[in-house]
């Protein structure tokens, strides 16, 4: 089996630097034709309905920015498709590299994030400055920086948590564990969750020799669909709440499809974990009488935890004026001083943990920087590579994805297209754009939806809107849980376990082992029983 895959080093290698190539050629293509400009700005009036949906698609989601102010959309929207070839190299580089090339890989992947990043990064900034200027401003400063804040925060703080005493692992005490992480990540945020449980959950399954189903499905559940009940649960979520969605409508509006859908993905991890316990040739062992029962350390940290979750609810509730970080291209990139003042706040509560938490505690937890470092460098290169993918699908009608935006309506096409894309693109702002396809289809504002959804009585209540809005929702919070980069825990969850030891699946592996057999068919019954 081996020699087999070795075999297929050489040829897996050449298909990589054939991809860098096309990618170099096709973007440099972009690079010389001159004539783009001109043309998406003569085009771009087709796609003006698009702007406010560009604008708060890309980013926090206030609305500053792109779309504002009634002028045109990016012609960066109107790009070819091709343009995205530098983020299917580097999405192929972090599927293919730990497989091909080990140790090249692990040595290696922050100049290869680097190197996709500048083949498209190059030819983008020649062929139209300052929109691509303007476009890698905005992608950082209202979606990368704040991004990587946030989780930095959060693994920080959740490493000086932890949590002792004589737990071993099993079936039953698993399926609780991923249970009491379920619902917790509405509460905390999935990220947040999966930061404070992942280490116990591997701790409590040291002795075992099968591990690797543990991670995978506490992705699927604490990562992802956990964070179906409020809007602190997941991004898509939260940009929901700030276009004028009832802060509780999704504790009660996809309740039934989370309920659902956690359930059955439990029950498989029962069945699935009895399978590979009883393969186990050791014993867990026999607990020690005198050891303390199960204890939290670091209590403080909970503190600091919350101060992050209030920061961003902080961040969606104040109206403050915004900084202007980019006055050029086509739109101003506009940073409002909420954002700052959240991202200031986290950090301090990341310092304050770091100084406040002994260092033998987070020893105690294997706690080391690793894994967020993996995670800032390869989402540097993915955001600045999506750049183009996200332009394209916010185009709407007047981009290269016309045929699959104006053919996606109804709640059955919206779970699946919500889905699909939010696990490969940001969820955030493909919820956000059939959020707005939604709206248009019934001719509504945003002011509207708090009537549609029934907080203003009956008469203007919508079930077509319902019905939409919940498909959108469900689809974006629950489908981030088919690739590694489809919600932001993911990557992280995945580079913690393989710090410790754990030889996790690749991205292929991932999708194809596990994610596409346990959670499609699962998928498919939430389609007909709620959706049909």
């Amino acid at each position: 089996m081996v020699s087999d895959f070795r075999s297929l080093q050489r040829p897996l290698l050449i298909a990589l630097v054939t991809l860098g190539l096309l990618g170099a050629l096709s973007v440099g293509a972009l690079a010389q034709d001159h004539g783009t400009t001109d043309a998406a700005h003569g085009t771009a009036a087709a796609a003006e309905e698009q702007g406010d949906a560009h604008g708060d698609a890309h980013g926090d989601g206030n609305g500053d920015g792109h779309g504002v102010g009634g002028g045109h959309a990016s012609p960066v929207g109107l790009l070819p498709l091709w343009t995205a070839i530098p983020f299917a190299g580097i999405l192929l580089s972090i599927a293919l590299g730990p497989l091909i090339a080990p140790h090249f890989w692990h040595a290696h992947f922050p100049k290869v994030s680097a190197f996709w990043a500048v083949l498209f990064a190059v030819p983008f900034l020649i062929w139209n400055p300052s929109e691509a200027f303007q476009e890698i401003l905005h992608i950082y400063f209202l979606d990368y920086f704040p991004f990587i804040i946030l989780l930095w925060g959060l693994f920080t703080i959740s490493g000086g948590i932890y949590l002792g005493g004589e737990m071993r692992g099993s079936p039953k005490v698993n399926t609780i564990l991923l249970l009491i992480g379920t619902f917790l990540a509405s509460l905390i945020g999935t990220t947040g969750a999966a930061m404070v449980l992942i280490r116990p959950l591997l701790r409590a399954n040291d002795w075992r020799r099968n591990k690797v189903h543990l991670v995978i499905f506490f992705i699927f559940l604490v990562a992802n669909i956990g964070g179906s009940l409020t809007p602190l649960g997941d991004p898509p979520l939260f940009l929901g709440f700030l276009h004028n969605v009832p802060f509780f409508w999704v504790t009660t509006g996809i309740l039934d499809e989370m309920l659902f859908t956690s359930v059955l993905v439990l029950l498989v991890f029962f069945g699935v974990d009895t399978w590979f316990a009883r393969k186990e040739e050791g014993k867990p062992p026999e607990a020690d009488p005198n050891a303390r029962g199960l204890h939290i350390e670091g209590w403080h940290n909970f503190l600091f935890l919350l101060g992050v979750m209030g920061a961003v609810v902080m961040s969606g509730s104040l109206k403050l004026d915004a900084v202007t970080v980019y006055s050029g291209g086509s739109h101003d990139v506009l940073v409002p001083l909420q954002n700052w003042l959240k991202d200031a706040i986290i950090i301090a509560m990341g310092i304050l943990s770091l100084v406040t938490t002994s260092k033998v505690l987070r020893e105690k937890n294997g706690f080391s920087w690793f894994p967020i470092k993996e995670v800032a460098y390869l989402f540097a290169g993915i955001f600045m590579t999506i750049i183009p993918a996200l332009a394209i699908l916010k185009a709407g009608s007047a981009g290269a994805l016309a045929d699959l935006t104006n053919s996606v309506h109804g709640p059955v096409r919206y779970f699946w297209a919500t889905g699909i894309l939010s696990a490969f693109l940001d969820n955030a702002p493909t919820y956000l754009t059939f959020f707005n396809a939604a709206l248009g289809d019934l001719g509504r504002v945003e002011a509207e939806i708090p009537g549609m959804l029934g907080y203003l009585g009956e008469e203007l209540k919508s079930e077509i809107f319902i019905s939409d809005l919940t498909a959108i929702s469900a689809g974006a919070v629950f489908m981030g849980a088919l690739t590694y980069i489809g919600n932001a825990p993911n990557f992280m969850v995945k580079a913690i376990a393989e710090e410790s030891g754990i030889p996790m699946p690749s991205f292929f592996g991932y999708l194809f082992k596990w994610s596409v057999p346990v959670l499609l068919p699962i998928f498919v019954l939430v389609t007909f029983i709620f959706f049909v």
